[in-house]
Order: C-alpha cells, then structure tokens, then sequence
C-alpha cells in the first residue's frame, strides 16, 4: 500500500480549523495530522490542497437516489451510480433509503444491497439500509405510496430483519397499533428506530422514546404540529422534536423543504451536536430539470423537478429533494447563519455518532477511516477520498 499525504490545506475539525496543515493516510486509515509543511516522507501520492478545506467526508443518512437511478429499481448498477454521484459532492458514506413498499420489494432491495455492497469501490460507501416505512399513518405519507401503507407487522418484521444484517435504520410512525412492541425489537436487535410521516402528538413521542425510538426524521416534513380537539391544543412531532432532549433530528436543508426561519429555529433549539444534514435526494439529484420518478422506475409516481425540488404533478406539494450534500452545507452557512464548523458538524460528526459509528468516522483523528473531502470557499467539492482511495477529482 502506497501512502496518501494531504498538504497545505485549512483542516477542519470539530474543535478548530488548522492552517496550512497536512494529513497523512496509510491503507484506508489517518496515521497523522499536523500543522505545517509535509515531512519528509518516501513513496507517497502528495495531493497539495491549495489552501482550500480539508473536511472530513459527509455522512447522508437518508438518501433515496440520484444520476437516474433509485434504490427502488432493484438494480445493483443503480446502487453503484448513486453511490458514485453523490461522491462527487463531498459524500463518502451513507445509508441508501427504501421507500413504501411491498414485502417483496424490500426483500429484493435487501438482496441487491448485499451485492452491490460487495464491489462498491468507487463512490460513497454504504453504511447499511435505511428503510423508510411502510408503518406509516396515511394521513401524513406524502408522496409515499399509499398502497402498501401498514400498520406493524411482528411477523413481517422480524422475517425481514432475520433476511439481512445490514438493516441498521428504520422509519415508522409511533401511534399506529403495535408500534410500540416494533420499536423495542428494532432496540433489542441494534437498528435505530426513527420517527416519520406521523400524526402523532406528544403524549405518543414520549411513549416512542421510552421504547426506542431516538430520531425525527426529516424534521417538519410528514409530521404533525401543534393541533386543536374540542378547544384543547396538544403538541405534536414538530414541537416534541424540538423539546425533547432524547431526540435528535434530521432535515432537509435544501433550501426548499425548510425556508430560513425554520433552519434557523431548529438549529436554535437542538444546536449543531443534535442536528444532522440529510438530502434526501431522489433519483433526480445531478441531473437536469424535468419529468422524473420517485421510487421503482417502471411503477413509482411521476414528479415534475422545477425550482431545486422535486414535486408531485399538480404542484400541490414536494415529492422529494433533489439536493446534494454540499448544497446542504452552504445553506446552512448562507440561510441559517450557521458558522463553517458547525455546518460541517451537521453534515459528518453528527450523523456518525446517531448512527453509533463515531468511533471511526465523522471527524478527522489518528487512527479514524481516511474519508475526506477537499472544497473551496465556495463548498465547491476538489476532491473525494473514500477509505483513503480517491473516488473523485475535479481537476
């Protein structure tokens, strides 16, 4: 193995940004950080980084797509694709996200993970499955497929998580009949338990936290917010979410989803340790505006992208993003007043600790995975390392 040295650069971490700092990476490891020029080392690939961001790579725990394909597709050269575009806007892992289904397209899209997971070695890696329903309460599916919208099923979910071992997220609404008993086996078995596209009000949060539950995902989007009975208000997700210490949230900052009073709010409340940045990129993410697909491409549901984002024909509402990750931290920066480190933070140190992988990604230190990415002032992605292998060059 041949070792990998990054130099002249501003490295960003989660405490500082070091100036004119180097980083040297063996196999797919960080063996040193320093401020400085680069010692003398033998045999190494030198990338000099013109001063630019040397940040840790971005972590998207909720992606669907992107470059025209879907995870849906059940299409292994689909996985690799999306893997490879969002590589080349600063993405070095993530957690390819189903869709509302049929039992037996989840089952199919288990088994395509697993081979595409096996030769993955040139886009962003993947962490696992995310699977987004189909527990879900109709009233708040959004463009999901009402079809095959269910209440938990104890033996359905348990053949499906005793299918793969790479299911390490799954999405469900906390009101619905036995979402209860689902949340404390997805505990028991290690997959975090999210909440989404929910009705629910606070009294049902908490109850979801005492049995596992432990994220909102995409915050404001297919949730409930405050809501009058008889005269009588109760919160819902949205306030929960935000009052709520023991739950940490994702959102869509595409710019679109959330306007910037609302990032602003959210990032207020829960602060940068509890926020991650998620694109929650359909297949229409890198490409042009246009007809496109959300979900399966021979049966999903049609959607026009206009305006960054995705939505359904009748332009009654959004059917998905279209954002990359490093749209995401621009954002934050220019429509949250977000700093530069606390953006990044959102986008990798974050979403590695509520994925429970901090102890090797997210940030970068001696001895961590070498997943990097160069960028300019701009967020405007140079490079992409991925397990100390570069994936994506701009030059």
């Amino acid at each position: 193995m041949q070792k990998l040295v990054i130099h002249n650069g501003k490295i960003i971490t989660p405490f500082r940004i070091i100036p004119k700092g180097t980083i040297e990476i063996f196999g797919n490891k960080i063996t040193a950080i320093y401020e400085g020029e680069v010692k003398k080392v033998d045999n190494a690939i030198v990338i000099d980084a013109k001063d630019r961001y040397i940040s840790p790579g971005f972590i998207d725990i909720h992606v669907h797509g992107g470059g025209g394909h879907d995870f849906m597709d059940g299409e292994v050269t689909g996985f690799l694709k999306i893997a490879e575009l969002h590589a080349k806007y600063g993405t070095t892992a993530m957690l390819p996200t189903t869709l509302t289904g049929s039992k037996d397209d989840l089952l199919n899209t288990l088994e395509i993970y697993e081979q595409a997971n096996n030769i993955n070695n040139n886009g962003a890696e993947f962490l696992g499955l995310h699977l987004e329903g189909p527990y879900f309460a109709m009233s708040q599916r959004g463009a999901q497929d009402p079809r095959y919208i269910r209440d938990p099923n104890p033996v359905e979910y348990q053949e499906i998580l005793q299918r793969s071992k790479h299911i390490v997220r799954w999405s469900a609404a906390p009101e619905l009949k036995g979402a209860m008993e689902f949340g404390r086996y997805l505990r028991e078995n290690k997959v975090l338990a999210s909440i989404a596209h929910t009705d629910a009000i606070y009294e049902e949060v908490v109850d979801a936290v005492e049995n596992g539950f432990s994220l909102s995902t995409h915050l404001y989007s297919g949730m409930s917010g405050v809501s009058r009975k008889n005269a009588f208000r109760f919160a819902g997700v949205i306030e929960s979410s935000l009052l709520m210490d023991e739950l940490d949230v994702e959102i869509i900052a595409d710019g679109i989803h959330l306007p910037s009073p609302l990032l602003k709010l959210i990032y207020k409340v829960k602060g940068p340790h509890k926020i991650a940045l998620i694109t929650d990129a359909m297949r229409a993410a890198g490409c042009s505006p246009g007809e496109s697909v959300l979900g399966h491409k021979d049966h999903g549901l049609k959607v026009i992208v206009e305006d960054g984002v995705a939505k359904l024909p009748d332009r009654t509402a959004f059917a998905g993003s279209v954002a990359t990750a490093d749209r995401l931290v621009r954002n934050m920066i220019r429509m949250a007043d977000v700093s530069l480190l606390d953006a990044i933070m959102m986008m990798t140190t974050t979403p590695a600790r509520i994925m429970g992988i901090d102890h090797k990604k997210g940030s970068l230190s001696v001895g961590k995975d070498a997943d990097i990415v160069i960028f300019d002032q701009n967020i405007e992605i140079q490079e992409t390392i991925v397990g100390g292998k570069r994936v994506y060059s701009r030059n």
